[in-house]
């Protein structure tokens, strides 16, 4: 398990109709802050502001087929090339990373191959270095960007 430090991370917040909305720096608009979302506007800030993702090679929440199904992934990271290059699942703090989770983002992968997966739920982070399908390695950080 990773554990990435989110100290010096804040979030552009502001409340509108009871509901606090959080500033998505990749999709350039307000969404509501649901624990999800909270997840992951953590983890865009910390792989563009302290690992130096460019925050132009990220897609948020894009649809994908999943099958016959209409799904959406929650981050995918791209190479310089523009090809998949990270995978991940986000779930809300209280959910559990699982083999339920991991085999969800298994199921992207289907339609989005890429070399990372992670799975984060905030306290919990994991990353996967895919590259060889036979020999899957856990790692102890999520790999730099420096393609």
């Amino acid at each position: 398990m990773i554990q990435p430090d989110f100290s010096g991370i804040s979030l552009q917040l502001k409340r509108e109709n009871d509901k606090v909305n959080v500033f998505d720096i990749v999709r350039r608009k307000w969404v509501t802050l649901t624990p999800e979302e909270h997840v992951r506007q953590y983890l865009l800030q910390y792989l563009t502001e302290m690992l130096g993702y460019p925050a132009g090679m990220i897609a948020v929440e894009k649809k994908i087929k999943v099958g016959p199904m209409d799904k959406r992934f929650d981050l995918v990271v791209y190479d310089r090339q523009h090809r998949p290059w990270m995978l991940v699942e986000c779930k809300a703090p209280e959910q559990v990373i699982s083999e339920r989770t991991l085999h969800q983002l298994l199921n992207y992968h289907r339609a989005v191959p890429c070399r990372y997966w992670v799975l984060s739920n905030g306290p919990q982070l994991y990353c996967a270095d895919a590259a060889d399908p036979q020999h899957i390695v856990w790692l102890d950080r999520l790999p730099a960007y420096n393609l």
